[in-house]
């Protein structure tokens, strides 16, 4: 038996998910959006945006209505394809490249093609993507393409090694190329908590409010991109006291969507705070971390959560994002970009979604 204070915990997901679908409404009715979608015919998620060859390239999820129930796994997002698009400038026109991977192209697949990212070294473009396999475990795989629309080839095994949702991969400017990845709940992170997968695993967090909060993970990969070098790390977020964030810290503890920039020699991480809906952002002086948490730069988008991107442009930067303007569904959602400011002191101007 649980007692009321684990009930009432086990409950949370659901009173979220609850509480963000009656603010739809409300924040349809009432706001308007600050940005427009830059995809209207289908539903697009997740996007991680790079520069290639001048131009910028968007990989987003492709979220489709399947007609399943939502749940704290996130059934709900049975998305099954990537689409790549690209844009030559700020504020023109976005080119469809159609399908570039289908999960009925993958060898080891079973469902859910959720988050993906992309990279580039040695003539070659690298699709990192989550999927779960057979067993209902997700892994992160990788196809190859000789263009940065694709099509792209997956290999026939996930990443050794790997584990969990949302590659986010960069390349330093010393040529070595990290993966940052993992997501709580339904991205099964708890799940691997002691090193190994325990399926009857917390299927929220570890609900050890006063426990250092779960870490995203993450890992050197070897030249050829398709392997990890060494162990996984956790990449560890503190405060200005230098003590890890605990798992009570729903404000800014990390949940999922990871991502990493370099700024004036620092190395920012960025994240989703996940169920309080915040991107905020932690700096530090290597790759690996520690970092120190710095503040949200983006308050809450109309949807269950967010998951960006940022890169530099032309001399300016941009964060790629998503929400749900067009369904005013939490599992149809459509990506957006605005420009993002640095302060002179290192810190990220807040952005707020709404007008």
């Amino acid at each position: 038996m649980f007692d009321i204070n684990t009930k009432k915990k086990l409950m949370l997901p659901f009173l979220f998910i609850v509480a963000v679908n009656a603010s739809v409404s409300v924040a349809q009715s009432k706001k308007e959006f600050l940005t427009e979608p830059l995809i209207k015919n289908i539903y697009t998620a997740d996007p991680s945006a790079h520069v290639f060859n001048g131009k910028i390239y968007i990989y987003p999820s492709h979220d489709i209505d399947a007609g399943i129930p939502e749940n704290d796994n996130g059934d709900h997002f049975a998305m099954r394809d990537y689409h790549i698009f690209s844009m030559n400038d700020i504020g023109g026109p976005v080119t469809d490249h159609g399908v570039a991977l289908d999960i009925k192209d993958i060898p080891w697949a079973g469902r859910q093609l959720w988050a993906p990212d992309a990279a580039y070294k040695n003539g070659i473009y690298y699709l990192y993507f989550p999927v779960k396999d057979k067993n209902d475990i997700f892994r992160i795989g990788v196809a190859t393409s000789k263009n940065p629309s694709g099509p792209f080839k997956a290999e026939p095994n996930p990443i050794p090694g790997s584990f969990s949702i949302d590659p986010a991969v960069f390349t330093d400017t010393d040529g070595k190329t990290y993966m940052y990845f993992g997501g709580i709940w339904g991205g099964q992170l708890q799940r691997w908590a002691t090193g190994k997968y325990n399926a009857n695993g917390s299927k929220t967090d570890l609900q050890q409010d006063n426990a250092p909060a779960l870490s995203c993970k993450v890992a050197l990969l070897k030249p050829n991109m398709k392997e990890f070098a060494g162990k996984v790390k956790d990449v560890v977020i503190v405060d200005d006291a230098g003590k890890p964030l605990l798992g009570k810290d729903h404000d800014r503890r990390f949940f999922e969507g990871s991502w990493m920039h370099k700024y004036q020699g620092k190395y920012y991480f960025t994240y989703s705070t996940g169920d309080t809906h915040f991107l905020c952002y932690a700096v530090g002086n290597n790759p690996l971390g520690p970092f120190t948490y710095k503040g949200v730069f983006m308050k809450p988008v109309q949807g269950w959560t967010t998951h960006h991107s940022i890169i530099a442009f032309k001399g300016k930067w941009y964060i790629f994002y998503h929400d749900t303007e067009l369904s005013g569904k939490t599992h149809l959602r459509n990506i957006k970009m605005i420009e993002l400011h640095h302060n002179k002191d290192g810190s990220i101007q807040l952005i707020d979604p709404f007008k």
